[in-house]
C-alpha cells in the first residue's frame, strides 16, 4: 500500500467512525437520555482513539516492502489499538459513575464495525 492510499484509508476510517459514533450518540440520547448518550460516545471514542494509535504505529513502518516486517508492524499496530481501547474503557468504567453498559457496547460496536468497513470499501477503489 502506498503512502497516499494509506493516508486516505485512515482519514476515511476516522470519518466513518466519527459519523457512526455521532449517530449512535444522538440516537441513544433521544431513546435513553444523557447518561446513555455519554456512554455511547465513550464506547465510540475508545475505538476511534485506538484506531488512531494503531494507525500511527502502522504508518511508522509503512516504507518497508518486506513481508515479515509488514506483518510485524501490523501485529504491533493491532496490539496497540487493542491496548488503547482497553485503557480508555477501563478509565471510562472507573471515572464515569452513570455508565450505561449497553449504550457503551452499542457505541463501541458501531465504531468498530465501520472501522473494518472503511478498509474493505476503500480497498475496492
Amino acid at each position: 500500500m502506498e503512502n497516499v492510499k494509506t493516508a486516505e484509508v485512515y482519514k476515511q476510517m476516522v470519518k466513518w467512525q466519527g459519523l457512526a459514533t455521532a449517530f449512535v450518540t444522538l440516537s441513544t440520547f433521544v431513546i435513553a437520555g444523557l447518561y446513555a448518550a455519554v456512554s455511547a460516545f465513550a464506547g465510540g471514542f475508545a475505538v476511534i482513539l485506538g484506531g488512531l494509535a494503531g494507525a500511527f504505529i502502522a504508518k511508522s513502518s509503512d516504507k518497508t516492502h518486506q513481508a515479515g516486517a509488514i506483518l510485524i508492524a501490523m501485529l504491533k499496530a493491532e496490539a496497540v489499538k487493542i491496548l488503547v481501547i482497553a485503557l480508555v474503557l477501563f478509565v471510562t468504567f472507573k471515572v464515569y459513575a452513570h455508565l450505561v453498559p449497553l449504550a457503551l457496547i452499542i457505541g463501541l460496536a458501531a465504531s468498530a464495525i465501520l472501522s473494518g468497513a472503511a478498509f474493505f470499501g476503500l480497498d475496492k477503489k
